[in-house]
């Protein structure tokens, strides 16, 4: 069983970062820095620490709500971390120690 860290950021479809979408920013950082995965989730509701309720509506997918969630080893999570701050990257996360491994694997 290996030990490190789930690792979830929290966005917004219209956050971006270098002219891209942050949060598809976030999974292209993850894949260059050689991680083992990230997962996108798009929420139909969320509200926001600025007290707003953001939402996905038909007509209208700029406000809705967006989760990046990564399983890492701590040098892994060590190593994102330093790229963001590097990369001056502003965005709410949590990070909770987590036991994983794949099984049959």
């Amino acid at each position: 069983m290996n030990t490190g860290y789930q690792v979830t950021f929290f966005t917004q479809q219209d956050r971006t970062h270098k002219q891209q979408p942050l949060a598809q920013w976030l999974v292209a950082k993850a894949a260059e820095l050689g991680l083992p995965g990230a997962t996108l989730n798009g929420g139909l509701e969320g509200l926001g620490h600025d007290g707003r309720v953001h939402s996905l509506n038909m007509y209208d997918f700029s406000d809705q709500p967006v989760q990046i969630v990564m399983i890492l080893s701590e040098g892994e999570y060590e190593r994102l971390l330093a790229a963001l701050k590097e990369e001056g990257v502003t965005v709410f996360y949590t990070r909770t120690r987590v036991e994983y491994e794949t099984l049959n694997g």
